[in-house]
């Protein structure tokens, strides 16, 4: 009967769809309870649990003990008998489709008693000399143990068998560089190549496609066993041998065991890409500096061939580098990375000249960075005291650390650096933004830094060009102040911008009606006049332009557009 198992079962009974059962016609029994699984008259009845919650999967290669009867009792075959259980891989049509319907419910170490119709066990052939037509068959089922076996590219491209299971949960990402051991050989079982600790940058990937597609599904210390499909491998062209390394023939499958020994995390800092970091050592925990903490490192800063430029806290007993974040004491790019470490982290920091020191040469401690240089930290942060976050502060402090912050910002857009300034002003916002438990006097207090803060941010938004912002925050102002000239002055100015003309008179007409001698508001209304004549004469140009080609087409066809044009839009079928 071992035969029957492992024979592809009849072409009208391989609908691969009838393999995958929605989750919810798995059922959940008791011990001794019967269930029909699915709608093809498929039954389990449950005769010890099994372990756990996971059951597998179609790909994965599962080891049972079964027994099989048929109804009268009559034993036709039992892997219990022979002594050697019994493997398949499950939902690629192995067995018969009973099988691979009921097992993928199994939990491990469950025993279940299978009840299989012949439509979905040897149908009207039955198997002959031991299974008669049209029967159907009763499995006493074990399930001992599977090996997961994922087609990680949804293609059959690659097929991935764990050989040893990894730690933790996280998954190397496209920029991380990992560590690999690995081994590559052909279906034969010739050794094509070799190596250990092999490190690389998974988007950029080492020997062929397939070790950076399977490492990206990977945990740390997982070993699997790749099946690579030629697409995957070294397709039509295959590869010549190369020292050590054996030829591939063209169109060759690929058996690969591949190790993911660690991996160095490598983060983006800046939307731009211009400043990177890369994990050497991972911190402790899970918190980080916020802006306003007092970080203390041990750092060192290299120019691109090795220059030392800077060094500190390395020596014994040397003294730590020490800043402030968010307050302008270091470059943008290392103010920018050190918050996002943890205590104890090691990283290397790779910063472009925007966010570092510019197209100006700039004297350094130990040297100089030339213009336009491209400069790398070593960074361990060894400690952190953070700036105490709102929830922490009673109602004086989040009011007095509103002011602060509302000041700092103050001085920031007086030099310009409206980015930075937005987010100081954000920053005393939110300090006092739930302010339904202040005394009245606070309240009172908390209200005047909203909406200075708001109408500075909204100036700030101007500037950037982020008119949706500007008018959201204007907007803000006006539900605390209905009558705030700054803010209908602020918000018609971003009108004007987002081309919303209607609006932006409205807002500075009712500006006007409350401060009629505005000079700004009159000024502001001036160019809102003159946008609305700019507007007016692109739209006239636009219909002069549409009409002028209505005129140059023949009489005849001019006669049908026009009517076209008068037809009433309901009477079109």
């Amino acid at each position: 009967m071992d035969e029957d198992f492992e024979m592809p079962v009849a072409d009208e009974m391989m609908n691969e769809n009838e393999f995958d059962l929605p989750d919810d016609e798995a059922p959940i029994l008791k011990v001794g309870e019967e269930k029909e699984i699915g709608k093809q008259g498929l039954k389990k009845k449950l005769l010890k649990e099994g372990e756990g919650w996971d059951t597998p999967d179609n790909g994965d290669e599962v080891e049972v003990h079964y027994t099989g009867t048929l109804l009268n009792g009559t034993q036709f075959d039992s892997s219990r008998d022979r002594g050697t259980p019994f493997k398949f891989t499950l939902g690629q049509g192995q067995v018969i489709k009973g099988w691979d319907q009921g097992i993928k419910t199994m939990k491990k170490g469950e025993n279940s008693l299978f009840t299989i119709p012949p439509e979905l066990a040897y149908g009207e052939s039955g198997s002959p000399p031991t299974i008669p037509p049209n029967a159907t068959l009763q499995f006493d089922v074990e399930l001992l143990s599977w090996t997961s076996v994922k087609d990680i590219c949804k293609d059959g491209g690659i097929f991935k068998k764990i050989l040893t299971a990894g730690d933790k949960w996280e998954n190397a990402k496209d920029l991380d560089e990992v560590l690999v051991n690995f081994e590559a050989r052909l279906e034969d079982g010739t050794l094509i190549a070799k190596s250990e600790g092999v490190e690389f940058t998974v988007k950029e990937g080492y020997f062929c496609p397939a070790l950076s597609k399977a490492v990206k599904t990977m945990k740390k210390g997982e070993k699997v066993l790749l099946t690579v499909r030629p697409q995957y491998g070294f397709g039509e062209k295959g590869r010549p041998a190369s020292g050590d390394e054996g030829a591939v023939p063209s169109n060759a499958q690929l058996q690969i065991t591949l190790e993911l020994v660690s991996w160095k995390t490598v983060s983006e800092i800046t939307d731009d890409k211009k400043v990177i970091k890369k994990i050497l050592k991972e911190g402790e925990g899970y918190e980080r500096p916020n802006d306003g903490s007092v970080v203390k490192l041990k750092l060192i800063g290299k120019l691109q061939d090795g220059t030392v430029f800077f060094k500190k806290g390395h020596d014994d007993g040397a003294e730590l580098f020490e800043f402030k974040t968010d307050d302008e004491q270091v470059i943008e790019g290392l103010d920018r990375a050190v918050v996002t470490m943890k205590k104890g982290e090691v990283a290397l920091l790779t910063i472009a000249p925007e966010y570092a020191f510019g197209s100006s040469e700039s004297q350094q401690e130990l040297a100089v960075v030339p213009p336009n240089s491209t400069v790398y930290y070593e960074v361990e942060m060894v400690s952190f005291d953070k700036e105490k976050e709102s929830w922490d502060m009673n109602t004086q402090e989040k009011i007095e650390a509103a002011g602060k912050k509302k000041e700092e910002g103050n001085v920031l857009f007086k030099a310009g650096k409206y980015a930075r300034a937005s987010k100081k002003y954000e920053k005393a916002v939110k300090y006092i933004e739930y302010d339904s438990a202040f005394e009245e006097e606070d309240k009172k207090q908390a209200k005047a830094l909203k909406v200075a803060c708001n109408l500075n941010d909204a100036a700030c938004k101007l500037k950037l060009k982020e008119y949706k912002q500007a008018e959201k925050l204007c907007t803000k102002v006006l539900e605390l102040e209905g009558r705030n000239v700054k803010a209908l002055y602020r918000r018609a100015q971003a009108y004007i911008q987002l081309a919303d003309l209607d609006l932006a008179e409205f807002d500075i007409k009712k500006a006007l009606e409350i401060d009629p001698d505005n000079r700004d508001v009159k000024l502001e209304y001036k160019t809102l006049k003159e946008k609305v004549k700019e507007f007016n004469k692109k739209e006239a140009k636009f219909y002069g332009n549409m009409f002028a080609k209505l005129n140059k087409l023949d009489p005849h066809e001019s006669d049908k557009a026009a009517a076209e044009e008068a037809e009433p839009i309901h009477s079109k079928a």
